[in-house]
């Protein structure tokens, strides 16, 4: 095994050779920063993970959280690593000075906060929703509501979650039926149920700050008839501690696969005790509120999904290199000493995969971390708008993409270690189980598909689209030797084809309607994330090539080796993965209607 929960060296390479990060410096927002702070909060991170998050991840995998009278007990260690991640400052450390925060870019923080995750995806889920949730109530919240829980929540006394699913509903918010009925007191009375309410109840934190989607009485059917609430386990009192139990009360925990340190929950509100509530913005504008949370929250799955995709990898590589078994197949000698698995040709094949898919959706999330600083920072307003538009049409890609390939990533680091890989005693098998919640986490990957080729694709006449096809053209264009060339011309030709099938779609959306073209939808997912990790595989190789062609002379074994291997998955990126788009490309423009035409009583 090892303790490597992502290669610094790619994390440096993706983050100031490819994205440019340092240029973040010269932003007002970043003056008060250099790189040494950056490298520092980074290395602050990878050394705190290892040591708090790491040290009980497979304890709080084995020993989940218990229901016991009416309370949820959990490992010490759990609360102990929640604790040393708030009061380092992470909790905060893209908010303001002003609110206590170090205001760190996006990309950096992404880049921190993937240590976590990928060290202990259990305990990393508490502040990860307690930032998001804090964050809504930064930009939703009137001026009291950010007095009371703001500042507790940014350093880690409160946590948040965010409540919307509903037992029978699921998905579609639509159908929530919770409550909320006004009173004369400024607070609102709560009345429903929640499942699935990830970090519902705890033992870590002071109190629990649950943003809570319901419905005002008499308020329009539908998502239109959504408000937003803060909904804290514990009333405040005169002087702002946690005071009266909140009649929000925990109906029972759900066992999961994976993300086993994380409480979920079946939450009840109102059912033994009055539940406040307290509006947040405008009535019936909750679900537009809480897309700001989701849409974070997405972004975040996906990167989580790409860190632990990352760290069985890191560990299959290990195990790879150590585990001696077999002989080349030219070596006929019995006698002849067996070799580390790594030098036979298939185990180098699932090694390779795993790599083009991690870093490759390492690199997507980064980018998406890097559209959000410029979405915020960029002194220029038309690349703020420009950056905002590309982000919420990759959004679908960034989250559902990693969680897709990043599973299968894992899925190969078990075949890797042979019969060891299933058992309990190596680490894998729970970095697969993690993993697997996460095409489901935060809107199904085919919701996400559904989003995309249903709204997203075509939203301010398809700017989004363009603005993606001006990015990658840079890239295609820098593409001018060797290798990189016929991969730049392969991307271009698939590319045009999508643009040639996505007018074919649109077309067919105002003719047909969208049952046709959106029973398909997983494939146009597929289709566009494929493009898009290979546009970022080549970002890569040309900093790669670049790299090497301007140090060839004095680069170290391990430099060569470490820009080698970057162009050698791209290779493998071109060669093996973005030519099975061809199939989506075929069904999407024959609008095949196999899976829209099969009968329910055919099953």
């Amino acid at each position: 095994m090892t303790d490597t929960l992502i290669d610094r060296r790619d994390l440096t390479f993706q983050l100031y050779d490819v994205l440019d990060t340092q240029s973040l410096l010269e932003r007002d927002r970043f003056a008060d920063h250099n790189r040494e702070t950056f490298d520092a909060v980074i290395e602050t991170a990878d050394r705190m993970a290892r040591e708090t998050f790491a040290n009980h991840n497979r304890d709080a995998d084995r020993d989940e959280p218990r229901f016991e009278n009416g309370e949820v007990t959990m490992l010490p260690e759990v609360k102990e690593g929640f604790d040393a991640y708030a009061q380092a400052g992470f909790i905060a450390g893209r908010y303001d000075e002003s609110l206590g925060g170090m205001q760190l870019p996006e990309s950096i923080m992404a880049a921190c906060n993937g240590f976590f995750t990928a060290a202990n995806p259990g305990t990393a889920g508490y502040p990860f929703l307690t930032t998001a949730a804090a964050n809504l109530i930064r930009v939703f919240g009137n001026d009291e509501q950010r007095d009371a829980f703001l500042r507790p929540m940014l350093e880690g006394r409160f946590s948040g979650t965010m409540a919307l699913t509903e037992p029978h509903a699921g998905s579609s918010l639509a159908d929530i039926r919770t409550s909320a009925a006004p009173t004369d007191e400024g607070h609102y009375l709560i009345k429903g149920a929640k499942i699935y309410i990830s970090g519902g109840e705890q033992s870590i934190t002071d109190n629990i700050v649950h943003m809570v989607l319901a419905r005002v009485r008499g308020a329009p059917a539908g998502v239109k008839g959504i408000s937003l609430f803060i909904v804290p386990k514990y009333r405040l009192d005169d002087s702002g501690q946690p005071g009266e139990r909140n009649g929000v009360s925990l109906a029972g925990l759900i066992h999961k696969l994976g993300y086993r340190g994380t409480t979920s929950t079946a939450l009840s509100f109102g059912d033994d005790a009055p539940c406040h509530g307290y509006l947040v913005g405008e009535p019936n504008q909750g679900l537009k509120y809480m897309f700001q949370m989701m849409n974070e929250a997405r972004v975040g799955v996906g990167f989580g999904a790409a860190v632990i995709g990352y760290r069985g990898y890191m560990h299959s590589l290990a195990y790879a290199r150590d585990r001696t078994q077999g002989r080349q197949v030219s070596d006929k000698d019995p006698e002849s000493p067996q070799i580390p698995i790594i030098e036979h040709a298939d185990v180098r094949r699932m090694l390779l995969a795993q790599k083009a898919y991690c870093e490759g959706a390492l690199g997507l999330c980064l980018y998406g971390a890097r559209l959000m600083d410029d979405q915020q920072t960029h002194p220029d307003p038309e690349k703020r708008a420009a950056a905002g538009t590309l982000l919420d049409l990759l959004t679908p890609v960034i989250k559902a993409w990693p969680s897709e390939y990043g599973t299968k990533a894992n899925d190969l680091a078990i075949q890797v270690y042979g019969g060891a890989g299933y058992t309990r005693e190596y680490p894998v098998e729970q970095c697969w189980r993690d993993n697997r919640l996460n095409p489901i986490h935060e809107g199904t990957n085919g919701i996400q598909a559904m989003d995309l080729l249903g709204r997203k694709i075509w939203q301010n006449k398809s700017e989004g689209l363009q603005l993606l096809i001006k990015e990658i053209q840079t890239d295609l264009e820098a593409a001018t030797e060797g290798r990189r060339q016929q991969w730049a011309l392969s991307l271009s030709e698939t590319l045009q084809r999508a643009v040639k099938v996505t007018q074919e779609l649109g077309g067919a959306l105002m003719n047909e309607g969208p049952e046709p073209v959106l029973a398909n939808a997983h494939c146009y997912l597929t289709l566009l994330g494929h493009i898009t990790v290979a546009w970022i595989w080549l970002r890569q190789a040309n900093a790669a090539a670049q790299y090497l062609g301007n140090h060839g002379a004095e680069l170290t074994a391990s430099d060569r080796a470490f820009y080698e291997g970057k162009m050698q998955a791209a290779q493998y990126f071109f060669h093996w993965e973005l030519p099975t788009v061809a199939q989506d490309l075929m069904l999407l423009e024959r609008r095949d209607d196999t899976c829209l035409n099969m009968q329910p009583d055919w099953f």
